[in-house]
């Protein structure tokens, strides 16, 4: 799928590409850093195109997705859509619902399949956190999850360097 994508974007620079993969809620900043170092972007700039991309959505769904989600419900597919899609975030969301702020930090900063940004916006919401509680820890979260995948992105390079000499 991540190469149907950036088969549509080649033809972009090489920055929105990795801001617009780090937006999209299949890849976040877990697809963009690796992929931006592969394009030779400098670290450090890789780091901050995919937080900035990873956090384009945050805002939007938080303030969104209840009003939205409500109105689309009156159609049976949006409405078998959203139960799949709230069932399967509150499932991984006991951290969240037990420590709220503190455990949306944790949530998103895991570098791991559905911990995102997207996934914790999507359970801020379910769970009612204020707005500016779950705005900072979702933000707060996407910069350590960018460290943490940068870390292991320079880890494997380097091991690679050290391996293959």
């Amino acid at each position: 799928m991540l190469n149907l994508i950036l088969g549509w974007l080649k033809d972009l620079p090489k920055d929105y590409v990795v801001m617009i993969v780090a937006a999209l809620p299949v890849s976040e900043l877990r697809g963009a850093i690796p992929l931006a170092l592969s394009f030779g972007i400098p670290l450090m700039k890789a780091y901050w195109l995919s937080v900035i991309g990873n956090c384009i959505f945050v805002a939007p769904v938080l303030f969104l997705l209840q009003p939205v989600s409500n109105w689309l419900r009156r159609f049976w597919i949006f409405e078998k859509f959203f139960n799949w899609l709230f069932e399967r975030t509150k499932k991984k969301a006991d951290t969240i619902q037990k420590y709220e702020a503190l455990g949306l930090i944790l949530f998103v900063a895991i570098p791991l399949p559905m911990t995102g940004a997207w996934t914790g916006a999507i359970a801020a919401s379910l769970f009612k956190i204020k707005f500016r509680y779950a705005f900072i820890s979702i933000i707060t979260g996407v910069l350590i999850a960018g460290a943490i995948v940068s870390s292991l992105c320079v880890l494997g390079i380097n091991g690679w360097k050290a391996v293959t000499g």
